[in-house]
């Protein structure tokens, strides 16, 4: 069954942390529902990263799999879904902030030079905003 849980190669946390986070889309799949508002299957493909349809339901049904992210019929159009990020979820913004920051500061990025030096100066600050959000949905 694509995205069930399967038995982790050893228990090293670092190697836990891969075997869910750890491929070209995953992280990307949460950024695009903790920063950018993206909630739709559509909206995720239409993100401009070029995932194709296959991979995207792969990632978030592993996702959902190991409970970052949780799907509701969307109200709207009864045959598409909701994806929202769960709690386990919205937990991985200091890392999403700390990799976007590392990034920034060593390679060459789209990240806008300003919100890097927010997220560096004003962190704490940063990431309450995302968890207010959040929150909110």
């Amino acid at each position: 069954m694509p995205g069930a849980r399967r038995e982790n190669r050893s228990l090293c946390p670092l190697n836990v942390s891969l075997e869910i986070l750890g491929d070209r889309w995953t992280l990307l799949i949460v950024r695009d529902l903790m920063l950018k508002g993206r909630k739709t299957f559509r909206e995720f493909l239409d993100g401009g990263e070029n995932i194709a349809s296959n991979i995207l339901s792969d990632r978030l049904s592993r996702l959902e799999a190991h409970g970052l992210v949780e799907r509701r019929r969307n109200a709207q159009d009864g045959r598409g879904y909701i994806y929202r990020l769960t709690q386990k979820g919205i937990a991985l913004a200091p890392v999403l902030l700390e990799m976007i920051v590392w990034a920034a500061q060593h390679e060459r990025t789209a990240a806008p030079a300003s919100e890097v030096r927010r997220m560096i100066k004003h962190r704490e600050a940063f990431l309450e905003e995302i968890r207010t959000r959040w929150a909110k949905e």
